[in-house]
């Protein structure tokens, strides 16, 4: 079920593309396999908002989101201010090579959201709204801005998550001068505070799915790519000279796959799980000393692991299940605001006290595990 998550959030990025250009029926079809594949609050937000409100008023909202969003000076305004000589979409003004080159500049990450250093969770997100939809890939075409879009999603990441802020601000919030720091369009990030999640998934938490275009943008490893689509078909230009020949060139791969294969076979399991597992054998429930958090391991445990590597064994747990926790809270809060933002956006008062509801368990979890964190 965990393996489908990936091919459900496509899915979902497909269907509110279709809703942009005022295809229903083609988003509803990809939310309600998005449902089958990964059952998500998100997609059954949209589902629900879809039945409820209809066609035109759920591309009336979405369309009214867009606008929302939208830099003040409006499509029109942006194409009377290009340069002499730009035509077309790849066009960019003044303004926004101005922009990319501040960001450019910026060696704090308060800098790249003006912000301040006190600034709330609220402000943040704020700032980071308005400043994704000005240098998103599909919207901002001067040169640079695709990295400009990565070091704000990156200063966005990082200021937001709480544990990440305060070791930023810790810090100094300093630059690192190495090259070995450098990435891609000569933009400097911390080795220490890169995000946990990609700029394009960001972007797409805040509003579902981005601005709708034949370009696919991807970011990988801190680099950019781009990969065009033409009406969902992919040209392909695989040629063989015959069944002898394309055995030739499989068996490589025959040959990874049987070594992974075989390596899997022979690596043995880890000695504890953060959840019972009879299927290897690690039912026996224990407990670490410092958080009190469970576990699970064979009933040889107890004999093979004492002393110093018991205490590396409970630490290892501890830091698995403190990184889970934080990982689940970001979802729930992620969760809760997509939930929020559609119950304004159709005016759906159960979408809101659905959100309103959620126990938030992860979160406040978290904020057990801090506390004893600094009690300690």
């Amino acid at each position: 079920m965990e393996g489908n998550r990936d091919e459900a959030e496509k899915c979902i990025k497909i269907a509110t593309r279709a809703l942009d250009a005022g295809d229903k029926e083609k988003a509803l079809k990809f939310l309600n396999k998005a449902e089958k594949l990964y059952p998500t609050d998100r997609a059954k937000a949209l589902l629900d908002a879809l039945t409820k409100n209809g066609s035109s008023a759920g591309n009336g909202a979405y369309r009214r989101r867009a606008a929302d969003h939208s830099p003040n000076t409006g499509a029109q305004a942006e194409r009377e201010n290009q340069q002499p000589g730009e035509q077309g979409s790849k066009g960019f003004t003044q303004d926004q090579v101005e922009g990319v080159q501040r960001i450019k500049r910026c060696k704090d990450f308060y800098d790249v959201l003006g912000v301040s250093k006190d600034a709330s969770e609220e402000e943040l997100k704020k700032a980071y709204r308005k400043l994704a939809l000005k240098f998103h890939p599909d919207k901002n075409h001067a040169p640079g801005a695709t990295d400009a879009f990565k070091k704000i999603g990156n200063a966005y990441a990082v200021l937001s998550n709480t544990d990440k802020r305060r070791q930023y601000d810790l810090s100094g919030g300093e630059e690192p001068s190495s090259p070995s720091h450098t990435h891609a369009g000569g933009f400097d990030f911390h080795r220490g505070f890169e995000a946990d999640i990609t700029p394009e998934d960001l972007f797409n938490m805040f509003f579902g799915g981005g601005f709708p275009s034949s370009t696919t943008h991807t970011f990988s490893n801190g680099r950019s790519s781009y990969s065009r689509h033409t009406d969902g078909h992919e040209r392909t230009n695989d040629r063989g000279d015959g069944g002898f020949s394309m055995f030739i060139q499989l068996m490589p791969i025959l040959v990874l796959i049987l070594v992974s294969v075989l390596s899997q076979m022979m690596v043995s399991p880890p000695p504890y799980s953060l959840y019972a597992r009879p299927s290897t054998g690690q039912t026996i429930k224990r407990q670490t000393e410092n958080l009190h958090v469970d576990f699970y391991v064979t009933k040889d445990f107890k004999s093979e692991y004492k002393g110093s590597a018991l205490q590396q064994i409970e630490k290892s747990v501890e830091e698995d299940y403190v990184s889970n926790v934080r990982n689940n809270c970001w979802k729930e809060r992620q969760t809760k605001t997509d939930l929020l933002y559609a119950a304004k956006v159709y005016r759906d008062d159960r979408m809101r006290k659905k959100a309103e509801l959620m126990t938030m368990d992860n979160c406040k979890e978290l904020d057990r595990l801090n506390n004893i964190f600094r009690g300690g």
